[in-house]
């Protein structure tokens, strides 16, 4: 499971843990209480509906729409509910704070303040009708006590404060999580179109002229090979020469595509990350690499920033590089590791090794033990062959 999807289903759980508290309060009311069972079933179906409205609202503000008709919907349900059963916050009475919790989700933010007060008149106006018509909070009868009506009021007024807020506060950050999660994805479709754009460029400007001077000569020789054998001769030969030049510049414009510049990676790399959010630093040495070192560790860097990027939460991610007339070595490292980052990494961390091994070196990826994630590789010089 990705990341957005658990982050999705924590939402879930966190939004819809009002709906099971109001079920286990209607629970305690019916089970200790002495209500008619003929207010008691119609305010069972009708909580069952508001359950139902419910879930398909929590579903659609994570979606980042407002369900408005869902809301009005399990706004009546839980109103009903709550008449029926006496309006004791302790039980059915807590279908309107479940109703607050999620529909004050998505709005402006006097909206919701509306929607809260809203929630407390009704809720402790039922609450107050009720023990003032002989209904304890328990559902059981007892002399007029203003201290219920006190406390019924302070607990509604509370419970309309956080919420509301608590929940409106978790979704914003869910959906602060989607956005960033698109915002990486998005950045990563522009680097692909952009690679393959250059491409096309190179290969239009590199080999598209010599194509069409081909086409050219071509039917020119087809027009002179009755006519003038040798001249049809000598057009075919430039044919040949052109064929060639064409082969050879096509050749090296899929090996620079092909083998990665170093200095261009690690520059495309750092303004990538930057832009994900995620402080980049460069530690460089003074001199070119190595012949034969570059390509690999440009593409190791590569490799390393997608993993950054695809498989952590990091904040930061420094990358060093180092020489001697020993080793060549390349250190990617960063924070926000994820417990299953290295088995996560797949056919990426693989490919890097063999890059790697084909010029003598290994590559090593693990967690530090301190929250950091490590990618080091390594490669012995001189390189041999």
């Amino acid at each position: 499971m990705d990341a957005i999807k658990r982050a999705r289903r924590i939402s879930l759980c966190v939004l819809n843990a009002a709906v099971v508290m109001m079920w286990f309060a209607i629970a305690m009311t019916v089970v200790g209480g002495t209500a008619s069972w003929l207010r008691v079933v119609p305010a069972l179906i009708a909580s069952i509906g508001f359950t139902w409205f419910f879930l398909r609202i929590t579903r659609a503000v994570l979606e980042r729409r407002y369900p408005t008709r869902e809301v009005a919907a399990a706004g009546a349900l839980a109103l009903f509910a709550a008449a029926l059963g006496g309006g004791d916050p302790f039980g059915w009475g807590f279908a309107l704070l479940a109703w607050a919790s999620v529909a004050t989700i998505g709005v402006r933010a006097w909206t919701a303040v509306g929607m809260a007060v809203g929630t407390f008149v009704a809720g402790a106006g039922l609450g107050a009708i009720a023990v003032l018509s002989g209904q304890n909070m328990l559902s059981v009868p007892v002399p007029y006590d203003r201290g219920a009506i006190t406390f019924m009021g302070v607990l509604y007024a509370v419970m309309c404060a956080l919420l509301p807020p608590s929940n409106r506060f978790w979704a914003w950050i869910y959906t602060l999580a989607v956005q960033a999660h698109e915002g990486r994805e998005a950045h990563t479709q522009l680097a692909i179109a952009e690679e393959r754009l250059r491409f096309a460029r190179d290969l239009h400007d590199l080999v598209g002229h010599q194509l069409s001077a081909i086409a050219v000569k071509t039917e020119l020789a087809v027009r002179l090979s009755e006519a003038d054998t040798v001249a049809a001769k000598a057009e075919m030969t430039e044919v040949n020469a052109l064929t060639r030049t064409a082969l050879r510049e096509l050749r090296q414009a899929v090996r620079g595509y092909r083998e990665l510049d170093l200095n261009a990676e690690l520059d495309s790399v750092k303004g990538v990350l930057e832009a994900a959010g995620i402080r980049c630093e460069l530690q460089l040495p003074y001199r070119e690499p190595p012949g034969g070192v570059a390509p690999a560790f440009a593409y190791a860097v590569r490799e390393a920033a997608t993993n950054v990027l695809k498989h952590s939460t990091a904040s930061f991610c420094e990358i060093t590089l180092r020489f001697t007339d020993e080793e060549a070595e390349l250190r990617v490292r960063n924070d926000g590791v994820v417990r299953r980052q290295v088995s996560d990494l797949g056919s990426g961390l693989m490919g890097m090794g063999e890059r790697l091994a084909s010029v003598g070196g290994k590559v090593t990826a693990r967690p530090t033990g301190d929250g950091e994630f490590l990618l080091r590789a390594v490669v012995s010089l001189p390189i041999c062959g």
